[in-house]
């Protein structure tokens, strides 16, 4: 295998699955060249709850993407989430010092908006600019080289938890992988799915997964509004689990197997088989009972998002409707219910314009992971990555080391 110069590794830690993906940096953009998931044991909610069981699962994911991608991997980007994430928008005011907006100054008021009261267990994850003003002149992104004498910046500040960050850098380390950032996962999801038109024009992204919903509200080209629901897939299967009174985990192969969001697109006459637990016999049971359960949870879902968005003031500038995404949007109708629920036009964000294995990830579940590969690259944190061959090195010199000491 050539050498490769430069690749960057996106790390969804997500309540359901941890996923680890490859992406090799050229001058058309990014291929991908590894992909890893294995089930998460150790978080929930997005939040560490065994700090043993997420090491593991991530060692499990980043193998196997440095299988196929044939290369060592000791850094990445990793994703947050959880209710636990905050958000608020802020306002910074300062002078240009000489008359000519400078990269310095630009930095100067960002740091004077982000001068906010935090509780003591509180960190800043993102600053996030939505427009700069200067001398009164509004809606101005890049304002490097303009003459004025106010420099005033709007900013979407990003907040969480600092214990939870820390825990997710703990498994990292423990599992050998240095956390180059710690990103909010539906602003990775943003970069993958959504169109620079929709962030111009105005569009929710409703990234829904296994523990949580996460909301990001966009409108000419920056971030306006972000929040995360704590409802998901699990609490879809857990309402079947007690429905069906099955376990859970065939609660889970029925609803990948068998689940709609939409009632109408049900045979009202199909039968599905479901295992029972303490060793009863299976029961044959009407698929529509599956799907009335399943309807039920996820309108409610919708519903709760279409009131964060009615409170965030911002649901009647969504001209380019809502995108969803997250392992939930593979549910087929949900796309209808969604439309019938925020009355306005609806789409499944998958991951594109990536190069390489680029179809193994066009899939809802892999948005957050590509995303951060996006924003790796974007925020210049490529890095030269050793052959898998070179792990022989460190195993090596232990051999050596062992042989010294005992003879």
């Amino acid at each position: 295998m050539g050498k490769r110069e430069e690749l960057i590794v996106g790390l969804d830690l997500g309540t359901t699955k941890v996923c680890a993906v490859v992406g090799e940096v050229t001058g058309e953009g990014i291929n991908i060249v590894g992909v890893g998931t294995y089930p998460s044991a150790g978080l929930r909610g997005g939040v560490v709850v065994n700090i043993d069981q997420t090491v593991n699962s991530i060692k499990k994911a980043v193998e196997e993407a440095e299988l196929m991608a044939g290369c060592e991997i000791s850094s990445v980007f990793a994703g947050v989430a959880g209710t636990h994430v905050q958000s608020l928008n802020s306002h910074g005011v300062i002078a240009i010092k000489n008359r000519e907006v400078t990269s310095s100054d630009v930095l100067r008021v960002l740091d004077a908006a982000k001068t906010i009261a935090l509780p003591f267990d509180r960190q800043i994850l993102h600053v996030l600019p939505q427009q700069y003003i200067v001398d009164d002149q509004d809606g101005i992104h890049h304002p490097i080289g303009m003459a004025g004498v106010r420099l005033e910046a709007k900013v979407h500040i990003i907040t969480a938890m600092t214990s939870a960050v820390q825990n997710i850098v703990k498994c990292c380390e423990r599992a050998r992988l240095q956390v180059q950032d710690v990103v909010l996962e539906s602003l990775a999801s943003s970069g993958a799915v959504l169109d620079p038109d929709e962030k111009q024009l105005g569009v929710a992204l409703i990234d829904i997964g296994g523990g949580t919903s996460e909301i990001a509200v966009f409108q000419n080209n920056g971030i306006r509004h972000s929040t995360v629901v704590g409802l998901g897939g699990n609490h879809i299967t857990s309402d079947i689990s007690v429905g069906l009174r099955c376990a859970m985990d065939e609660a889970e192969k029925i609803k990948k197997k068998y689940g709609s969001a939409l009632i109408e697109t049900v045979n009202q006459q199909e039968v599905i088989e479901v295992g029972s637990v303490g060793g009863q016999k299976p029961r044959q049971l009407a698929q529509s009972i599956l799907t009335q359960i399943i309807e039920a949870r996820v309108k409610e879902i919708l519903d709760i998002i279409e009131w964060e968005l009615v409170r965030s003031g911002l649901i009647e500038s969504l001209h380019a409707g809502v995108v969803l995404t997250g392992g939930v949007s593979l549910l087929p109708g949900i796309r209808d219910l969604a439309e019938q629920v925020f009355d306005m036009p609806v789409r499944i964000g998958v991951p594109s314009n990536f190069g390489g294995l680029g179809d193994v990830v066009k899939n809802p579940i892999y948005s957050t992971a590509t995303g951060l590969l996006l924003y790796g690259k974007e925020h210049g944190g490529g890095m030269p990555m050793r052959d898998s061959r070179s792990k022989m090195g460190p195993v090596w010199e232990t051999i050596k080391r062992w042989w010294k000491e005992f003879w």
